[in-house]
Formats: C-alpha cells, structure tokens, sequence
C-alpha cells in the first residue's frame, strides 16, 4: 500500500457544529465555491470556441449556461460538467460556412435529439468496448484539425478552411508573411498557460485558485491595452430568431446531423485526464443531448459533458460535480457574461484563438495517451486519426469502420482455425492437459484487457467485460487455465498445505516460472505511479471468494478489506475494531474512491454462528455470550468481533417479527435464514457505512457511490442489491446495462 500522509485530526466540534444545518451549510458553501471555478475556467473557452466556430460569442455562453442547467434538471449526481466542445470547432465551423448559423442551430437541436434516441437505446456503454481505438483517432484527427485551423487565425488569416489538407497547404505562405501582434499576442496567451500551474513557491500556490485559461487571458488582457487588436463583440442578445431548416438533400442533412451527433457523444464517454468514465453513460448521453437541443433553440453551440480545462479548482480529483453546483454553474456563466460585458469585450480574440488552439493540441495528446493498446485498436487509431483529419467526421468514420470489420473477421477465422486444430490434438478421450503455452496465453489475453479497462489513464466509472463462458472459448483464451486444474498439480502423497508449506511455496514458484515473466511490466508500472483504484471492496475473508475472479479485476483495481462475516463496525463501536474503519477511511479520503461494494455470500459460517446464538467455539462455550469471560474460559476473539453482527440478526428477527418481507432475491425465493441473513447484513453494514462521517461527506457530495452484492458460490451467480425496491437481482452478461 501506498501511504500517503494522512489528514490531521479536526478539532473539537462545538454545538454549533453538530446541528442538522452544520453538513448542509458546509456542501452548499463547497458547491457555491465549485461552481464559480468552473464557470470562470468555462468562459474564456466558451467565447473562444464560439469564435473558433463561426457563431456569435453568446453561443458559446448558451451551451455552458445549458449544459449547467439542462443536465442539473434532468440527471442525478454525478455529472460531469460540460459546454461547448473543442472537438466540435471544425464540424460547427464547416456547416456555419455551408449553411448560415441559423440552419446550423436547427441541426444542432436535431443532433441533441439523435443523442437523447442513442441514449435510450443504451449504446453508450458499448461505444469503449465496440470500437476505442476509432474514437480516439477520431478524436485525435478533430483536434488537428482544430489547432491547425487557429495557428492560421493566430498568424494573421481571417477565415481558414475546415479541412486539414488546405489548412496544411495554405500554412507555409501564412508563416512567410505572419501577423507580428497576432503572433505575439497568441504566445504570451500559450506562454501563460503554460507556467501558471508550475509557479514556484507561495505564488504557485495562489496561482492554483485561479484557472489558467482565465489567467492567460486576463494577463495578455491587460499587457495588450491600447493596442489597435480585434477584439470581443458581446452585442447580440436580444431575442434571436428560430433555427431554419437548412436548404439541401436530405443525405447531406442527415450526415450534418450524424456528425453533431457522433462528436459531442464522443467527447461526452470519452474518460478525463484521470482516466474516469462517466458513472451512468446511457443516461449522461441523454442529459447532454437535451442540453444540445435547448442550446441550439437558443442559438447556442452544441453540448458535450466533461469539456472543461484544466488550471484551476475545476480540474480537482472529483470530475464529477453534484447537482447543486452544476446549476449554479449553468447560471453563473451567462450572469457574469452579463456583469463583466465592459471587460469581456476588452479581450483580444487574437488570445481566444490562442487558448483554442491549444485546447486542439491538448485534445491531440489527450486521445494518443489514452489510445487501447489491443492490436485492432492500435490498428484503428492511426487509421480514424488519418481519415477524420482528411475527410471530416463522417466520412472518415466510415473508412475507420472497416478496420475493425476486417479484424473482426480475420479473428473470426483463426479462431476457427485454432479450434479445429484443437479438436484434432486432444480428441475425446485423449487425456491430455492444457498445452504448456496455454496459460501463458491466458495472462497475457487477460492482462491485455486488464491493461485495457484499467490502465494509468482509467480509474473510475469503468465496467469489466465478462470473460467467455469455458464452454466456447477457443483455446487462444481458457479463463483461469492455471487455477482450474491446481489441484491436479499436488502429488496425492502431499497433505493439503504439505509440510513446510510445499503446495504454498509450489504455487509461488509456478507463479515466478510462468506468469511473473508476463506480468512484470504492468506490476513495475503500478509500483512507479502508486495505487489508484477505483473501487473499496468489502467482502467476507471465505477462502471461496476470489474478489479478483468474480469481479474480472487486475492489479490495482480493488481496495480489498476482508473480515470474518463482511462487517463493518459502527462509529462509536469497540476501538479495538479500527482496523477496518481505519481501510475505509484510507479508501475515501486518500485515494478517492468512487464506490464501496459490501459483497456477502452463501454459506457464510458468520452467519451461521450468529444464528446459532452462541458464536463461540465448542471449549469456550461454557462461558455466557456476550460476557467478558468467566471462569471457564475468556470470550474468544471470534466471539467479540460477532458482536458486530448483532444488529443484522435483530434486523433480520425484527422484519420476521412485523411480517415484512424487507429484504428478497429478484428472481428465486431466499434458501434459508442463513442466505436471509447474509442479505439483511449486506443492508445493514451499508448503513453502517452511512454512519461514518468520511463516507456520509462524499455521499452527500455525490462523488461516492455505495452498492450491496451477494454471492452464491455453489451457483457461481453475483447479486447486486436495488437499495430502493431492497432486492438483490442476478447479474446476467445481456442485462450487464441494466445492473
């Protein structure tokens, strides 16, 4: 475990402190602090794109105040917060030239529409798995496109092309005769950006409260005063006439609105600077896609979730923002656009093209970092990289698709291949193990994909992608080769365990034999960059229970805390019990979880002990429960940590008692009371949970989600608890969305 320095205690709390309003002060105070530096890290771009697009500067303003206001409305915390996407510059840009800005907002409200469609049709969660490596080339290309297209404006051209290849054409003759205040201006703007987040000293530490891109813009602002520059025009907000149907086919409008579409939902699922997915996918492409279409009714850019720069508080480790200050951040942008008007319109837009072109470039390093590293998607990134770039969103997606068809295939037909050939090595009856490089195809297949889902750049919001059941899995991939046969490998001579620890210690040496070799890079990795993981994961210490395994997990993806029974000790409980507490409380505040899973099972012998009254081993058993020991005998250790399960057997006895069915399994009657047990202390230790000050913050903030999860280990079958309907229903792989 990585030890960072943990936080210094709080000081006594006074009565003052402990009253009901003490929390709902303390959130409001963090979400009114919040959501002014997201709408001041939110403006300087919101104009910027809006120029870069060729709409009026309000329109950038609209998206913001419509991506605050629109998501909050609609959506449950937590939400990312967007705007106006650099990503879409070059697709707004191109059919404002083709089209007029009017017919460009009715496309606008179509493609926000389309949005809302693919959400409901609960795609989004397949566009990572389908096809990552098109859409961070496409993602990539568009930024290209974008920083090319600004450079120009920087250098001195009015109006530049939407296409990379006259972008690049044109450039060489644009550096000949460049714009000598342009070019100086678009510096200083990049040159302020660059350092303000690394200022040394107390100055650094000032220079965190205030967002880079305002910095930037706000310095050059100030060094620019009294030069004759072009600068920002916020006339315009009267009442704005309705979006017009563009004139053209229907093809060219329905590929208009596909791309709008396509772009904003991509740069709504892609994962932020620290690797973190949208929590509910689906629904954050419905709820930016509402935004899109109100913005563009308004006459405003087109939407898309998670957009926002870095430099200041806006770009913490907490992405996610609760709903209060997502609104108030859908408020403040237009509000101030309002009050500042006089300053805003002293900024040189020779500075926004500046700050846009190096959100481009961010883009572009952004999608290349975040590139899978499977070979179909190492194919597929330069290939959608190079086809958006050239020929635009659209068309160059639907080159990019045929790479993975063809990979598709080709897998298809190898596997096929290789089955045959299987069928033909080890026919029925034949006997023979698993072929020596059979394993080592399983780690390396399995830690590819682990790389893949959980890598330096995801950390969170993520979903694994369930294994192929052993039945059809062709023999380049067996899921848990190694483990399904351990037993196997013990000589029957050997007693279980073995002396000395044989089987331990063969097990350790197969393990530096065969798949150290293969997972040593990864692990060397995990132990340069530290621990992040998404995920705390309370479960039971049952040797049956495989978290890894039953969770589809690599290195450094679970938090693990394991205790007789899955419990967790109240506030106020034993002090001798804060070991677990004290995980939490690591899990929480330093590396910032996303979500705790309380996971009990079948069979559990804590359960058992609870229900049998007297928890104790037979020799100790003359000896009251509860008691601190009398002369037959002290009270076990066992037998005390069980205390901490009394309050699930009284909740369990207490719903048998007043005839409600509190506690139920979605799709089968519950076995027993040992299984009743094991569900109505799923419950209850999530309470517990509830209880604890760290935890009930980051609930109440909206940046920690709490879920309940059984297991029956004789059925293979994983549980997760509805904590509405209180109903534990079955993870199957085709209702994995639903879950």
């Amino acid at each position: 475990m990585h030890v960072q320095p943990s936080h210094p205690p709080r000081p006594a709390q006074g009565p003052a402190d402990d009253a009901p309003d003490g929390p709902r002060r303390a959130a409001w105070q963090r979400d009114l602090v919040r959501s002014l530096a997201l709408a001041l890290a939110a403006a300087p771009l919101c104009l910027g794109i809006a120029l870069a697009a060729g709409a009026p500067p309000r329109a950038g303003l609209v998206a913001a105040a419509a991506a605050g206001l629109v998501v909050a409305g609609l959506g449950r915390a937590p939400f990312r917060a967007g705007g106006p996407a650099v990503a879409l510059v070059a697709v707004t840009a191109e059919l404002t030239q083709r089209y007029g800005w009017r017919a460009t907002c009715a496309i606008t409200v179509l493609a926000g529409l389309a949005q809302v469609a693919l959400g409901a049709l609960r795609v989004a969660r397949a566009v990572p798995v389908v096809a990552p490596g098109l859409v961070h080339g496409a993602l990539a290309g568009l930024g290209v496109t974008v920083a090319l297209g600004q450079l120009r404006r920087v250098l001195g051209v009015e109006g530049t092309e939407a296409s990379t290849l006259r972008n690049l054409a044109a450039l060489p003759g644009d550096m000949a005769h460049p714009w000598l205040r342009g070019v100086l201006v678009g510096a200083a703007t990049v040159a302020v950006l660059l350092v303000w987040r690394r200022l040394p000293s107390r100055a650094g530490r000032w220079a965190k409260a205030v967002p880079a891109p305002l910095a930037a813009v706000a310095v050059v602002t100030a060094a620019s005063t009294g030069l004759p520059l072009p600068r920002v025009e916020l006339s315009g907000w009267e009442t704005h006439a309705l979006p017009g149907l563009p004139s053209g086919s229907v093809l060219a409008m329905a590929s208009a609105v596909l791309g709008v579409a396509l772009v904003a939902g991509m740069a709504t699922l892609a994962p932020e600077d620290g690797g973190r997915r949208p929590e509910r996918p689906d629904r954050e492409l419905i709820c930016h896609g509402a935004a899109t279409a109100v913005s563009g009714l308004l006459g405003g850019l087109p939407v898309a979730g998670g957009t926002l720069p870095p430099g200041g508080p806006a770009d913490g480790d907490r992405p996610a923002v609760s709903r209060t200050s997502l609104a108030l951040y859908g408020l403040w942008v237009p509000l101030g656009a309002v009050l500042f008007a006089t300053a805003l319109e002293r900024v040189p837009l020779v500075a926004l093209s500046a700050l846009v072109m190096a959100a481009g470039v961010r883009l572009v390093g952004y999608a290349h970092a975040h590139r899978p590293r499977d070979r179909a998607a190492r194919v597929g990134y330069p290939v959608a990289f190079a086809a958006v770039a050239l020929f635009g969103v659209v068309p160059g997606l639907a080159v990019a698709a045929v790479v993975p068809v063809v990979m598709a295939v080709r897998k298809s037909a190898r596997a096929s291949g290789a089955t045959a050939g299987g069928q033909r090595d080890h026919g029925e009856g034949s006997g023979c193990p698993d072929r020596p490089d059979g394993h080592e195809r399983t780690v390396r297949r399995n830690l590819t994909e682990h790389r893949h889902r959980s890598g330096p750049s995801e950390r969170a919001g993520r979903r694994p992608v369930p294994a192929p059941p052993p039945g059809i899995a062709s023999p380049a991939f067996r899921p848990w080769t190694s483990w399904r046969h351990h037993r196997f490998t013990r000589p029957d001579s050997e007693p279980v365990g073995g002396p000395g620890g044989r089987q331990l210690i063969g097990g350790v040496s197969a393990f530096q034999r065969e798949t150290a070799p293969l997972v040593r890079d990864e692990l060397a990795r995990l132990a340069r960059e530290g621990q992040s993981p998404s995920q705390l994961f309370l479960t039971c210490a049952d040797s049956r229970l495989v978290t890894s395994m039953i969770t589809s997990s690599g290195p450094g993806d679970l938090f693990t805390v394991r205790n007789v029974g899955n419990l967790m000790p109240p506030p106020g409980a034993d002090t001798s019990c804060d070991s677990v507490a004290a995980a939490v409380e690591y899990a929480v505040e330093v590396l910032r979880v996303g979500s705790i899973t309380v996971c009990g099972h079948s069979g559990c012998g804590a359960m058992q002990a609870l229900l049998e009254t007297d928890p104790r081993p037979p020799a100790a058993r003359s000896a009251p429960a509860g008691g601190s020991g009398t002369a037959a005998g002290p009270e076990t250790p066992l037998a005390r940590w069980l205390r901490h399960g009394r309050p699930s057997l009284a909740r369990m006895q207490r719903i048998g008692r007043l005839g409600r069915g509190e506690v139920a399994l979605a799709d089968r009657p519950v076995a027993d009371d040992i299984e009743r047990l094991a569900l109505v202390n799923v419950m209850q230790q999530l309470d517990h949970l509830r209880a604890h000050s760290c935890v009930a913050r980051r609930v109440a903030e909206g940046t920690l989600h709490l879920q309940g999860m059984y297991f029956h280990v004789g059925e293979a079958q994983a549980y997760v608890l509805d904590q509405r309907s209180r109903t534990f229903a079955a993870v199957r792989p085709e209702v994995l969305d639903a879950v």
